[in-house]
């Protein structure tokens, strides 16, 4: 149902219009093939950054559904400088109201990097995007190269991290769309909706405490896990394909919205890398953005150790995590299963950079590092019997990697029961549910991208 439709001199290149989509109000526009090819003209620039503008004044989210051939030739510099319109005018919009974007064609040349702005996109499996075609790849590189291998959803899920989610069609993607959009708010100004559930925040979680292996090397899926703490054993994971070493979901506690971030053992053992770390501060910032508490669970030796990781930027690109956690100002609750090792115990939102409240479970370890690698370094030169090893290993996980270590300098809240991780988050949500933080006056933090 359409409410307020916005002019457009060619409305057969593009739609603009507020509108009801899935029960909620939306800024939504869409870029079709057709007579134009879904091209950005200087018309239909001014349609889509005047909707933005629009979206931003009535606090509504901006849904896009895009076909383009990218900037229309015929239009010269002007349709350059639509495009680049419509780029600020979402760019200003960004953290103010969530932007959704679903690729139901060809998304290339300059207007593809309108993704890169979007909080979550959404790819038909049709659906291809890229800023130099393959015409230009093989012109420049010599390299021959199909559009879906240069920018389908395969790419854009496992590869790019541009896509969250793929749907067959255009149908499915709007489906998608809507889904997210339910976790959250309007605009920055609104709490999310509360979901019903008829989940018991007491019921214990037998599932999670069955499958977390004892043997810290051992693995299991830590989404079996998440499910047994959030409302109905349902999640909306985003990005799975992408940094499979890191989990971020949307779902509910107590029928309230919340951001999952959680390693996961089954891929690279959980441990972070720049993916993994870049992931991870997205959807960190997009959750503080809309006010949606972060929940995250830890069980990581540290980060991926390598040559090529750290001439990739290790320490910049995983600086973009703990400044996402530290610069968070939603509630944040914290437990720690298994492992936390290092400087990846660090930047998952470890009680140092402004958790708000940290659990773990008796079995974890929390520490510099695991037992047998402190021991090498700290008795390797002299020698050591493999008994003496065995006792100075469990002397050091004993005196430096239990969370009642932890628990006594302050660093871990309380340690519980596995049975009890539901009912103990969603009990610290409900007593967070207030927190507000004063932000300090400046432009905007200098974020280590």
């Amino acid at each position: 149902m359409t409410l307020l439709s916005i002019a457009a001199r060619r409305p057969d290149a593009v739609e603009a219009d507020i509108r009801v989509l899935g029960g909620q109000e939306v800024a939504f526009f869409r870029l079709a093939e057709g007579p134009h090819r879904g091209a950005i003209g200087e018309d239909e620039g001014r349609s889509i950054e005047t909707l933005v503008h629009t979206a931003v004044d009535v606090g509504v989210p901006i849904v896009g559904v895009l076909a383009t051939s990218g900037a229309e030739i015929g239009g010269g510099v002007a349709s350059l400088a639509a495009w680049g319109r419509v780029a600020a005018a979402m760019a200003h919009a960004s953290g103010v109201v969530p932007i959704v974007l679903a690729v139901v064609g060809p998304c290339v040349s300059g207007p593809s990097l309108l993704l890169g702005l979007a909080d979550v996109v959404v790819m038909s499996a049709d659906g291809f995007a890229f800023v130099s075609s393959p015409i230009s790849v093989a012109a420049i590189t010599g390299l021959q190269v199909e559009a879906a291998d240069l920018g389908g959803p395969a790419v854009h899920t496992m590869r790019s991290g541009v896509a969250a989610l793929v749907a067959d069609d255009e149908v499915g993607a709007l489906e998608a769309v809507i889904h997210v959009l339910a976790f959250l708010p309007d605009n920055n100004m609104s709490e999310p909706t509360v979901w019903p559930t008829d989940d018991p925040v007491e019921r214990p979680c037998e599932r999670a405490a069955r499958v977390v292996p004892d043997s810290a090397n051992a693995s299991y899926d830590v989404r079996v896990v998440v499910a047994d703490v959030v409302d109905d054993a349902e999640l909306l994971e985003l990005w799975a394909g992408f940094a499979p070493n890191l989990v971020t979901a949307l779902a509910t506690i107590d029928g309230r919205p919340v951001g999952i971030i959680a390693n996961q053992p089954q891929a690279l053992a959980g441990t972070l890398d720049i993916e993994a770390s870049q992931k991870g501060a997205r959807f960190v910032q997009l959750c503080d953005a809309f006010n949606i508490p972060l929940v995250t669970f830890v069980d990581t030796p540290g980060f991926q150790p390598g040559k090529d990781i750290e001439w990739r930027g290790m320490i910049r690109k995983g600086a973009q995590l703990v400044h996402a956690y530290a610069a968070a100002t939603v509630p944040r609750v914290c437990v720690v299963l298994r492992k936390a090792y290092g400087g990846a115990y660090i930047v998952m939102d470890s009680k140092g950079v402004g958790n708000d409240f940290c659990v773990a479970w008796p079995g974890a370890e929390m520490a510099v590092m695991g037992a047998a690698g402190a021991v090498e370094i700290l008795h390797g030169r002299r020698g050591v019997t493999d008994a003496e090893r065995a006792e100075l290993e469990a002397d050091y996980a004993a005196r430096f990697c239990t969370p009642a270590t932890a628990a006594r300098r302050g660093f871990v809240d309380d340690v519980i029961d596995p049975l009890a991780t539901r009912q103990v988050v969603a009990l610290a949500l409900r007593a967070l549910r207030r927190k507000r933080e004063r932000l300090p006056r400046r432009g905007h933090a200098n974020t280590p991208l």
